[in-house]
């Protein structure tokens, strides 16, 4: 047991699992973003849900650990990668396995998210209070607070550029998962890894959209 912990296939799959997790929840936390275009009411009732359930702080310590976990692990696999090269400087040989932007640049892209997303949780997690009454109870207001994030039109600019870093990671990291787990047949793969590009791409534009429209919203406001 401690030796097949130990091998690169173990951590692969350690790996690809954790992505996969952290790929349902990014769904799950774009769709719940999106009641911003909905109503202020709505966010906000979402977001109290969330706020208040009593296995949040669970969830939250559960959601750290993947993170932790994938991070650790992928850039343990990119290291031992990198040290088994027999020559580092040789030129690469093109062919169908070859390396490809989003594939070489996934350390980088993870950097940029992990970097971004401290000060994201951090003002936006533990941002000001305001609070928004509905049907006579007080609720956090949190749409508010996501307005006067993005009134800023460099907030804006980074959080598209970690954004845009997302959408390569998971271009790559979505398609590997399939590859990891065996799901590698020649009828499929052209199709997963258009798929994989696909997906990338929806979940940079959907979570792009929000900042671009708090920002107008409070333009005009």
């Amino acid at each position: 047991m401690r030796r097949m912990i130990k091998t690169s296939i173990f951590k692969k799959v350690v790996v690809a699992f954790a992505g996969s997790l952290l790929c349902v929840f990014a769904i799950f936390h774009l769709a719940g973003n999106l009641l911003l275009l909905v109503s202020a009411e709505a966010f906000n009732r979402y977001s109290e849900v969330l706020i208040s359930n009593p296995f949040i702080y669970l969830a939250e310590i559960l959601l750290l650990l993947i993170v932790l976990t994938h991070i650790f692990l992928g850039l343990r696999l990119q290291l031992e990668n990198y040290r088994a090269r027999p020559q580092k400087y040789q030129l690469r040989k093109h062919s169908g396995h070859s390396a490809t932007f989003a594939s070489s640049t996934m350390p980088y892209t993870g950097t940029i998210l992990l970097v971004y997303l401290f000060f994201h949780i951090w003002h936006l997690k533990f941002g000001a209070y305001y609070g928004i009454t509905y049907d006579g109870i007080e609720i956090r207001d949190i749409q508010r607070l996501v307005i006067e994030y993005f009134a800023n039109p460099l907030t804006v600019g980074l959080y598209l550029i970690a954004m845009a870093a997302f959408g390569v990671h998971l271009s790559h990291g979505f398609w590997s998962i399939f590859q990891t787990i065996g799901f590698n047949h020649v009828k499929y793969t052209a199709m997963l890894k258009r798929n994989s590009i696909i997906f990338g791409v929806v979940m940079t534009i959907g979570f792009s959209i929000l900042p671009i429209w708090a920002y107008l919203l409070g333009v005009a406001s």
